[in-house]
This record gives structure tokens, sequence and C-alpha cells, in this order.
């Protein structure tokens, strides 16, 4: 089944770090996040949607002059056609990265054979996931997805998007401490940013009461690798 492709970006320095990467943007995703930044991937079908065979060509003609290609979303492992993309672009010569919210467990433990590095996506603590997501037992479904990724040993980065609505402090400093009691070793927390936000309420009521570097300052000695991005 061919690929359902939202949008490319030809290069990225940030979706992987430490590599140039084309990133293909997966059409359509499960869950409801106030502050997703890519809503118009949400949808199961998209209106400006790029024939795979078009970044396959693409890539091609970018064959030895980026490292890798990391699929992103929307949610990549919500379509069937995930496993065999990424064979084809690996037959191309390119690493492959993964950015996916874990919510597929079967299907992504099916594809991390294939995957060099994984963005995960931990929104909350797993019970409060409804919170975020608007979707009922989207925490159990994450809490699998994780467990995959950490019995996998592909190379990940764990992180969350804080929302002081969404997340209190004390809610990210519980979060951090769980994610490395279970084995996480690196662990970013990253800033809501307003861009591509819908939710109103979200984007007025994003003030937070003390820098988020601040709670960072309290979950670096937890992981082998922690950063901040704000």
């Amino acid at each position: 089944m061919t690929l359902r492709v939202g949008g490319l970006t030809p290069l990225s320095t940030s979706d992987w770090p430490g590599m140039l990467a084309a990133v293909v943007f997966c059409q359509g995703c499960p869950w409801r996040c106030g502050y997703c930044h890519n809503p118009d991937l949400i949808p199961a079908r998209g209106d400006n949607e790029i024939p795979w065979e078009d970044v396959l060509a693409f890539l091609r003609r970018r064959q030895g002059l980026l490292d890798g290609v990391v699929f992103s979303g929307g949610e990549p492992t919500a379509q069937v056609g995930l496993l065999d993309a990424m064979r084809e672009v690996r037959a191309l010569g390119f690493k492959i990265g993964l950015h996916t919210g874990g919510m597929y467990p079967q299907r992504l433990a099916a594809v991390l054979p294939l995957v060099d590095w994984v963005g995960l996506d931990v929104k909350a603590p797993f019970a409060d996931y409804p919170r975020v997501t608007g979707v009922a037992g989207s925490g159990e479904r994450a809490h699998a997805g994780l467990l995959e990724v950490l019995a996998s040993g592909v190379a990940h980065e764990v992180r969350t998007t804080v929302h002081p609505a969404l997340l209190a402090d004390a809610e990210v400093v519980g979060l951090a401490h769980d994610l490395a009691a279970r084995g996480v070793t690196h662990y970013v927390i990253q800033a809501f940013r307003s861009q591509g936000c819908q939710d109103a309420g979200l984007c007025r009521n994003a003030t937070r009461e003390r820098p988020l570097q601040d709670v960072g300052g309290e979950l670096a000695g937890l992981f082998g690798e922690f950063s901040v991005r704000a």
C-alpha cells in the first residue's frame, strides 16, 4: 500500500539531531492533541498530498547528499504502508529516522528493525494521556510503544512538550522520574510553541510561572543525556 504523504522538507538539521535529513510528513493521526503544530496532517487524507513516487524520485536525486530520511507526521505508524516505504528508502542507501507517539505498538515493533533512530513523544504521565490526546486508552498504547522502543535497542530520544495548562511542573518532574525508572537514558523537555496550534485557549494561556530551564535543572541528573528546548 502506497504511503500517503502530506508534506516533504528537503533538508533539516533539527528533526534528527546531528544528521542532514529529508523529512517525510505522513498523513493521518488518531489523536487530537490541542497543541499539535501540524493540524493539517491529522485527517487520514490531505488536500495537498505528494505522490510517493515523487518522494522517491526526489530522494534518488539526493543520494550521497543526505544522511537519512525521517518519517514524521501525523503519525507514521498509522499507515500500513510505512514498512514498505522504509524498505524502499533504505534500499536507496539512506538511514531511517522515525518520529512517533508510539500509539500503534505492534506496527512500531514491525518497523523498528529498519530504523536507525527514534524520536518518541511521551505526552504526559500515562494515566493522564486523555487530557492531552482527547482519546481514552491512549496512555496504555503509548506505554506499550515506549516498551517496544526500549526493548529494540534502537538509538532514540524521548521528549515531552510542556504546556503549563496541560502539564504542571510537578507532573513533569514526576514523569521524568518514571521514565528514568523505566530505563530511558535520553530525555528532552521542550516548551510549547504556538506555531500551527489551532487551540486559541492554549495559545493565550501559555505563560509559565518559572522558566522551563529551572524545571530541567531538577532532572538533568536522572539521565545520561538530558536537554531543554525552550
